[in-house]
């Protein structure tokens, strides 16, 4: 494990963390509500791409400066931040203070938009944010350049695994206890319908029956239009090969740790990655009881005597800002086929319903 100390100071800034893939949903969340923190407690997670101020439209930047910083189609700002942010989450700083007068936020929390609003109680030294506002997930950002990382004499246990992705607590349910759509699955499918975009050219697609039709099916329908010459997809991953003949496209889950996706072992062929806790739940749904139980129930009998959630009133819907911002961000988006698709949804998106 490790821990991320003041650059100035050498005073310790954070609890021991062991490094996780960054979430697909950390840019993501969904606008007016409150949200949990992005970070699971003692990990942490780097963002390798651009982000923060200062920043330049499109028109000011030009395609090639974008390119270079990993934005490949016409959006309305692109970020010349620092790259490689490190954050956790919040319960896991230390030996940090607010800054006051940058506690700025839109209505419930602070957002950053003044720049790093911590600061070290060693030295003074701002090198930090806090993020909690609505809309956000609360996270703590460190400004690369202003902590140094050491390892921590707390030994951390095995690294989650392609095995873990089985266990239960890995899954994420699809719906909240309060009924609503899970926001980090809304992310998750706009990213990865985003490169089932990319993969396919626009082209329409064949969900395998059960989880996958039924949770994506509406959110794959809204991105891509039914039509001849359909490509085949299937779930794959740890544990669940894919068939043969093998399938156009295969859904697999990002790795917990590297954020890489799988494959089977010396295949090639085109996947789409997915948020591992979607993906195992898609693969290994279960039983997910939200009440504890005494005594034990016969083999292969059920509870059915627990409170529900309200279904959903509406389909899955894929956060549209999520895959409007992946799309953007894959180089084949460059390609006068996916050119023309992105630009003929984003003038049947009007902006109002973008969020």
């Amino acid at each position: 494990m490790d821990v991320f100390a003041c650059a100035g100071c050498g005073t310790e800034l954070t609890a021991p963390v062991s490094r996780v893939a960054l979430p697909v949903h950390t840019h993501h969340g969904r606008w007016e509500d409150l949200h949990p923190p992005l970070m699971e407690p003692a990990t942490y997670a780097v963002d390798p791409r651009p982000s923060g101020p200062p920043w330049r439209s499109w028109k000011e930047a030009g395609a090639d400066a974008a390119a270079r910083q990993g934005v490949f189609a016409p959006v309305h700002s692109v970020s010349f931040g620092a790259r490689n942010r490190i954050v956790i989450a919040p319960g896991d700083s230390r030996s940090m203070t607010l800054i006051p007068g940058k506690c700025e936020g839109y209505c419930r929390g602070v957002d950053g938009r003044a720049g790093p609003n911590l600061a070290c109680e060693g030295c003074g030294r701002a090198g930090a944010t806090r993020m909690d506002d609505c809309g956000m997930w609360q996270a703590v950002w460190f400004e690369p350049d202003a902590v140094v990382r050491r390892p921590s004499a707390l030994q951390a246990g095995p690294p989650p695994d392609w095995d873990d992705l089985e266990h239960a607590d890995h899954r994420v349910p699809p719906v909240e206890p309060d009924g609503s759509w899970s926001r980090r699955w809304e992310a998750a499918a706009g990213v990865a319908l985003a490169h089932l975009v990319a993969v396919t050219e626009d082209r329409p697609v064949n969900l395998p029956a059960g989880p996958v039709a039924e949770l994506l099916g509406h959110a794959v329908g809204r991105y891509l239009d039914p039509g001849p010459g359909a490509r085949s997809l299937a779930l794959a991953g740890p544990g669940i090969h894919p068939p043969r003949p093998r399938p156009d496209v295969l859904l697999v889950p990002r790795h917990p740790v590297t954020g890489e996706p799988w494959r089977p072992p010396g295949d090639e062929g085109a996947v789409v990655p997915l948020d591992s806790g979607v993906w195992a739940y898609l693969a290994h749904p279960g039983e997910t009881s939200p009440m504890p139980a005494t005594g034990v129930l016969p083999e292969g009998v059920l509870r059915d005597d627990y409170p529900l959630s309200p279904p959903p009133w509406c389909p899955l819907t894929p956060h549209h800002g999520a895959f409007e911002d992946t799309l953007a961000r894959l180089p084949a988006v460059r390609g006068p086929r996916l050119r023309r698709y992105r630009d003929a949804y984003r003038r049947a998106v009007p902006p109002a319903s973008a969020g």
